[in-house]
Formats: structure tokens, C-alpha cells, sequence
């Protein structure tokens, strides 16, 4: 790997720091400010929703302009997503803006990939990306809660001697606004790299226009539809998984919810080891043998269901999380090298953004209406378990004699 790959990653896991803080910095001020309950959960739809509404822009714009460029604009949206949180906006409208910048930078912090490194590095390159993504969610949930604990907030406010002058939510949002402004100095450090797929107009027709064709063009593609398909279900299948082991873990262990969500930490470690796992052993042209991998994870959270001791709960969560990062990691780099050759990485990625967030809202949404009507937890495990078994059965069953060419 290059020098400029790593300097990516830096600004990668800098700006996904901030991200997984600011959302624990947000709920904090939500509840200093007795907002309602019903506003800490609706931070990550409207975060979400940027990702689904922006996606036919900010594939184009990904592709119009140098991406590291690119990178530093949508991190410039988050600062001043958090300076407007700080002088006052309301913590969603403040984090929707923040998600704005997210779906921004996501095409490019990706799509440069395809454009600095050859496909047979591709792999390799997505495991360091996701690996350290996995570290920034993991850190960043734990710097951002202890941020807003007012004796840490307090401590440190007067030890330089500004004691009492900030609420320690906002005093949150203050630090992690100076790792997104790190985050931006790192962008400057990119290399410039020649414009891949620039729109020939800039019409809202047109490009919704083109949005469509690329949507259409990576499904009927049978490497971007295998690589977009299981991308797309994981992303789905991990934000339910973090919502189910909550509920598991406070009826079977009789965990509070502070220590539920702690426990999705293995999962995370596991994530990590999976893509280095991934990194080191599948090249790009064997993608698509690692989807087994799939199959058997949607059985592990059904042994979740006898689980109530803290030691197997570690153990199984340590392996659904590398068995998911065993097979996203070479099917990320499939999709940016297919979306690459087809319509330019930007476009695909937005797609893959695209994608993947209806399938959070579509999965989270299914996961609510059963609660709602008041099925138990291990019928909603199991049920979880096997539609995860059964889709990636029938994706490798029609896939697995394609060719990664």
C-alpha cells in the first residue's frame, strides 16, 4: 500500500470517530434538553434518510470532482453541522445536516479506492477500511459517552480552568468538532486524482436519469448484482442485529441497556478480525466463494436463544461478527471494482448507499412491527436467523459459477 492510502485511512477513521461520538453527544443534549424519548432513535433515521434522498447527487458529484476534494466538503458539512448544533439548532435537524456530509463522503472515501489502487488490491484495501471503520464505531461510542458524563466533562473543564461555563453534551460537541476539523486537515493531504466519469449535463432530469440507468445497470449486472445484494442485506441484518441483542441480552442475562450495548462490541472485534481475515486469504477473484460464509452466519444468532451466561454470549457474537466481516469485505471491493468498469465509482457507491440504507429501514421497520405485536425475542431471533440462512442460500445458488473478471 501507498503512502496516500494510508493517509485516507487516517481521514476515514478520524471523520467515523466523530460521527459515532456525535450521535452518543446528541442524545446527551436531547436529554439535558427534556426532549422526548421518541427523539433519541429518530437521530439515526434522519442521519439515514440523507443517505437514500441524496443518492442520485452524490454519486455525480463524487465522479465530477478530485474525491479527496470531495472529502473535504462533506467534512466541512459535519463541522458546521456541529457548530449549528452548538449555537443552538435542534439536535435533529443539526445531525440530519451531519448526515448530509456522511452521504457526501461515503462515494469518494470508497471510490477513490478503485482509482489509487489496482483491482488485486482491492481486498486488502477494503479490509483496513472497514477494520478501522469497525475501531471508529467501537472508540467512538466509548469517547463519546464518557464525553457527556458530566465528571469527566467537568474534570477536564477545570483543569483548564473553564469550570461550570459549558454543559458537558455540548462540551462533547466541542471536542468532536476539532476531529472532524482534524479530519479535514488530513483530506488536504490527498492527492489529486484525475475526474473518472464526469456527467456530461447537470440537469435534475438528467441526472435522476442517470441514477436509474445506474441502478438498473449494476442489478442486471451478475457481479453487481451478487456483490450489491449481499452488501445490501448486511447492512439491514447489522443494524436489526444491534436492536435484537438489547432485547436479547436484557431478557436472557437481565442486562441494562448500558450494558447490552456494550456487549455489541464483540461483534464489532469480530467484524474487525473477519476483514483481516478476508484481507489476508480471499482474492478478488474468488469474492464470491466466501458467501457460504453468509449461509452459516443467519444459524449462529439462533444458538443465541440458549444463551444466558456472558462467556458463550462473547463468543458466539465474536463469530457472527467475523463471519459477516469474512464475506462483506471481499464483496465491498467486488462492487466498487464492477461499479468502477460500469459507471464510475462514485455512481456505484451511492448506489450500494442507496441500497443498503432502504434495507435498514425496511429490516428496523419489520423488526418494530413485530415487537409491536408482541412476538417474543427468540421467535423474532429465529425468524431473523433463517430469512439471513435462506436469502444467502438462494444468492449463492444462483452465483456461484460467476466469474470475477
Amino acid at each position: 500500500m501507498n503512502r496516500a492510502f494510508y493517509i485516507i485511512l487516517l481521514a476515514q477513521f478520524l471523520s467515523a470517530l466523530a460521527d459515532n461520538a456525535l450521535l452518543f453527544a446528541a442524545i446527551g443534549l436531547l436529554v439535558f434538553l427534556l426532549a422526548p424519548e421518541w427523539h433519541s432513535p429518530l437521530l439515526q433515521t434522519v442521519f439515514v434518510i440523507a443517505y437514500i434522498v441524496l443518492a442520485p447527487l452524490v454519486g455525480p458529484f463524487a465522479d465530477a470532482l478530485p474525491k479527496g476534494r470531495v472529502m473535504l466538503i462533506a467534512n466541512t458539512v459535519k463541522f458546521i453541522g456541529c457548530l449549528v448544533m452548538l449555537a443552538g439548532m435542534t439536535p435533529l435537524a443539526a445531525y440530519a445536516l451531519v448526515g448530509v456530509g456522511a452521504a457526501m463522503y461515503s462515494p469518494a472515501k470508497y471510490g477513490i479506492l478503485t482509482e489509487l489502487l489496482p483491482p488485486e488490491k482491492l481486498v486488502v484495501a477494503n479490509s483496513w477500511m472497514e477494520g478501522t471503520t469497525v475501531a471508529a464505531i467501537v472508540l467512538g461510542a466509548i469517547i463519546g459517552g464518557a464525553l457527556i458524563s458530566p465528571e469527566m466533562a467537568s474534570s477536564i473543564l477545570s483543569s483548564v480552568g473553564f469550570s461550570n461555563v459549558i454543559i458537558a453534551p455540548k462540551f462533547a460537541i466541542v471536542v468532536i468538532t476539532f476531529m472532524y476539523l482534524g479530519a479535514a486537515i488530513v483530506n488536504l493531504y490527498i492527492p489529486r486524482l484525475p475526474i473518472d466519469h464526469r456527467l456530461p449535463s447537470r440537469s435534475p432530469l438528467f441526472v435522476l436519469h442517470d441514477f436509474w440507468h445506474s441502478f438498473i445497470l449494476l442489478w442486471r449486472d451478475p457481479l453487481g448484482q451478487v456483490s450489491l445484494a449481499v452488501t445490501t442485506l448486511f447492512w439491514g441484518v447489522g443494524s436489526t442485529l444491534r436492536l435484537l441483542i438489547i432485547e436479547w441480552a436484557a431478557l436472557n442475562m437481565k442486562y441494562s441497556l448500558s450494558q447490552a450495548t456494550q456487549l455489541t462490541a464483540a461483534t464489532a472485534v469480530g467484524i474487525a478480525l473477519g476483514s483481516i481475515l478476508a484481507g489476508k486469504f480471499v482474492r478478488l477473484e474468488h469474492a464470491i466463494r466466501t458467501l457460504p460464509a453468509g449461509i452459516i452466519l443467519g444459524m449462529v444468532p439462533i444458538a443465541l436463544i440458549w444463551v444466558d451466561s456472558l462467556g458463550p454470549a462473547l463468543v458466539l457474537l465474536t463469530i457472527i461478527g467475523m463471519l459477516a466481516g469474512f464475506f462483506v469485505v471481499p464483496m465491498n471491493a467486488l462492487l466498487q471494482h464492477r461499479g468502477h468498469l460500469l459507471m464510475g465509482a462514485g455512481h456505484s457507491i451511492a448506489q450500494q448507499n442507496f441500497n443498503e440504507n432502504i434495507s435498514i429501514l425496511l429490516l428496523t421497520g419489520a423488526y418494530a412491527l413485530m415487537v409491536r405485536s408482541d412476538w417474543h425475542i427468540h421467535a423474532i431471533i429465529l425468524v431473523f436467523g433463517l430469512f439471513i440462512s435462506s436469502v444467502m442460500t438462494a444468492i449463492w445458488l444462483r452465483h456461484r459459477k460467476d466469474v470475477v473478471h
